[in-house]
Parts: structure tokens; sequence; C-alpha cells
């Protein structure tokens, strides 16, 4: 029997930082009332013409399967993870899969936003256990910045989402080593409209109008309130779901890394766990929410600063749209 194990991550980020200052001439908001809601102090936006979903998660790719010690020519499969793709249609799986040269492997798209990158790796250990594939690249990436409402109206939300790609790339190994030990995947539609972006959508007449811009209906909308208190509720039910299944206390957990939705949520977590500073890591402060990107580019970040070493217990948890929330629990 085979399991499967993370033998690489890597990320990449747009060269342009948008700080807080530069927020608030766009709209009514400074600095002190950003860091007090969300704890960002900057972000990375793309810039138009330079920066897309694939290019982001191809240099984000060749950093992972170096750091792997694989070429493209050993990958059996993309799932690709993101909301924002390229094209409305095809996905942006098979655009990396054109941009890095890969054989002629299947590419799967999935669109669980903040909770992609879990439910992403979760399919891969799927097809690594089954035996079907042994080396799976896994890719969660976003341009988030580009939907925004830069106005007064949609300040909560623009000064919190930010653009980045992250990419793991897993491996079929013995059961007797390290790897993941299980995912946990949940979703609640009924909340569906607490975050979301309408349009454009196959449902209506026209699929986009003038009526449709004027109205704003193409902007991500966010009740903050409401997110908050299922988000704290969720991250904690899932995290306990995965050491649960694995009889394990809280206290074996070496890195929590949680999506970085909030710093306020990830606090809120890390105090219910009772996990000091050292064993939870985040990096929204300065990159933002990058959604589907957050997960594996905090992974990567954190194995560079050297805060990963190999056998550490990593918890994984996220929530967001749909809404969805999902864990995974692994050794490294």
């Amino acid at each position: 029997m085979y399991k499967s194990r993370i033998l690489g991550v890597g990320h990449y980020v747009p060269e342009r930082t948008v700080t807080n200052d530069d927020l608030s001439k766009m709209m009514d908001t400074n600095n002190d009332w950003i860091v007090e809601r969300t704890g960002i102090r900057t972000r990375h936006w793309f810039t138009p013409g330079v920066d897309t979903v694939t290019n982001m998660s191809k240099k984000a790719t060749e950093m992972a399967l170096e750091r792997a010690g694989v070429g493209a020519e050993d990958i059996d499969f993309i799932i690709f993870a993101t909301i924002t793709p390229d094209y409305f249609i095809p996905g942006n799986g098979v655009l990396l899969q054109r941009e890095l040269n890969f054989r002629n492997i299947g590419a799967l798209d999935i669109r669980n936003a903040c909770s992609g990158f879990i439910y992403a790796l979760s399919i891969a250990d799927q097809f690594i256990k089954t035996g079907m594939y042994k080396k799976v690249l896994v890719v969660g990436a976003e341009i988030q910045s580009s939907a925004l409402d830069k106005s007064d109206e949609g300040r909560s939300s623009a000064v919190i989402f930010a653009d980045g790609a992250g990419a793991a790339v897993l491996g079929a190994v013995e059961s007797d080593q390290p790897g993941i030990l299980s995912t946990h995947l949940h979703s609640q539609g009924q909340y569906a409209e607490e975050l979301y972006c309408k349009d454009p959508g196959s449902s209506r007449e026209v699929r986009i109008s003038q009526e449709m811009i004027d109205s704003g209906s193409f902007f991500v909308k966010m009740n903050g309130n409401a997110v908050f208190k299922h988000a704290v509720v969720r991250f904690m039910e899932v995290i306990q779901e995965a050491l649960d299944h694995n009889g394990l206390d809280k206290s074996a957990i070496d890195l929590l890394v949680p999506h970085q939705a909030n710093l306020r949520i990830s606090q809120y977590i890390q105090q219910k766990l009772e996990l000091p500073d050292e064993k939870v890591f985040n990096n929204i402060m300065h990159l933002g929410n990058t959604t589907a990107g957050t997960i594996p580019i905090a992974l990567s970040e954190a194995w560079e600063q050297g805060k990963i070493k190999e056998g550490d217990l990593i918890c994984l948890a996220a929530f967001g749209s749909g809404f969805t929330w999902a864990s995974a629990l692994l050794n490294w």
C-alpha cells in the first residue's frame, strides 16, 4: 500500500506591493483600520500584461519541482485550484500543462475558493493511494485584485484579497514513510451568498450586460461578520476532527498552517488550541488573502524559513466561500 507525501513546495507572488496607505488613496480607509480588523499591512497585486494565473503558477511549480528533485516529465496528473482562471473556459490546468510542456497528462480544475488547495490535496491523495498516479502536481493560484470593488462601498473586501500562486508536488511513498495521514472536507451551501461573486453567470439571459456592470455584480461580495462567526467555529471543528481521526492531541501539532483569511481568525484559533507562536505560521500580514494560494504559499515560506522539518506533524485548515471548510494532517 502506498501513501502520498509532499516532496516539494514552491510559490510566487507579483512584484507589485500595495500598502495600506496606497489603499487609503483609493477608498475611505487607513492603515490602523485595516491592521486592527485584518492584521494586513501589505499585499501583492498583479500587473496587467505581465502577470497571469498561468505564469505565476508556472514559476511556483518550477520551484516546487526543483525542491522535489523531479522533472516535469515525472508528473502524472495536475490538479489546479482557482476561482480566478485566465479564461472562462478552458480551466487553468491545461494552460499550465502547456506552459511547462508537460506530457499529455490529465488536468483537473476545482473551484472551492479558500478551501481549494486542501480539496485538491485530498483528491491527489486518493489518486496516489489507489495506485492510479505516482506523482501529482497540486496548485493553488489566484488573481483576485481585478475582481475587487475599490470604492468605499467595497473596502471591507478590497483591503483583504490579493494575488499569488503556490504549488506542491505529491509523490507515492511506502506506507511506513511520512506523508498525508488524513483529509476532511465539508460544505454548507445555504450560506453561499455570504461570500460570492454573482456574475457572469450562465443562468442569466445575457451573461454580460451594462446593467450587470453598473450594479457591481461582477465584484466580490462578502458579509464579513457572518464569515468570521462561522469561520472560527468550523476551523476548530475540522482541526479537531483531523486530530480525533488519528488519535492525536493538539499538543502533537508541530505547525498549524491555516488559510490566511484574517489574522484575527488565526489568532483566535491559536488561542483556543493553546499553541505557542512558533507552532502557527501566518504570512497574511505581508501577503493578504490569496484564497486558494494561501496555504501552499505559506507552506513554501515556512519551509524556506526552516520552520518545517522532516517528520513534523503539520495541520492544514481552511474555511471560505461556499461555505466550504477542510483540514489535512500530515507528517512532513
